[in-house]
């Protein structure tokens, strides 16, 4: 079965860091473009950072630059969010996905599966 669990979320104070996580079953994930989108109540859904099959070149959103790192473990077959100097307005559901939409919000180019996770909440609040 095609599928991607995440993990990793949770309430943090504004300054720390948390890593998520999403681990990919019936697919190699590095064959794929991958990204990183998030919701927050209220607001519509943003591209937060993804990861291109081809080349393994990365982006990012200018609201997250500078303080969040995408990456891939070959061996586990996941995809990591690694968030650091947390904000409140980083606070929504997060969500990993192999999915052509990527493209039309965020420059990374490739193939996909059609796939998202479930999404994990990330609360930054004090």
């Amino acid at each position: 079965q095609v599928q991607l669990v995440e993990s990793g979320g949770g309430r943090v104070q504004p300054g720390g860091s948390l890593r998520l996580s999403c681990a990919a079953s019936g697919f190699t994930l590095d064959y794929y473009t991958i990204g990183w989108f998030r919701q927050a109540p209220g607001k519509e859904r943003e591209g937060v950072s993804c990861i291109s099959s081809g080349d393994g070149s990365t982006y990012y959103a200018d609201s997250v630059k500078g303080r969040f790192t995408i990456s891939r473990d070959y061996a586990k077959n996941t995809l990591y969010l690694q968030m650091n100097s947390l904000k409140p307005e980083d606070t929504a559901v997060y969500y990993c996905a192999t999915d052509p939409i990527i493209i039309a919000t965020m420059p990374c180019p490739g193939r996909y599966v059609e796939v998202w996770g479930q999404g994990t909440l990330v609360t930054v609040s004090s």
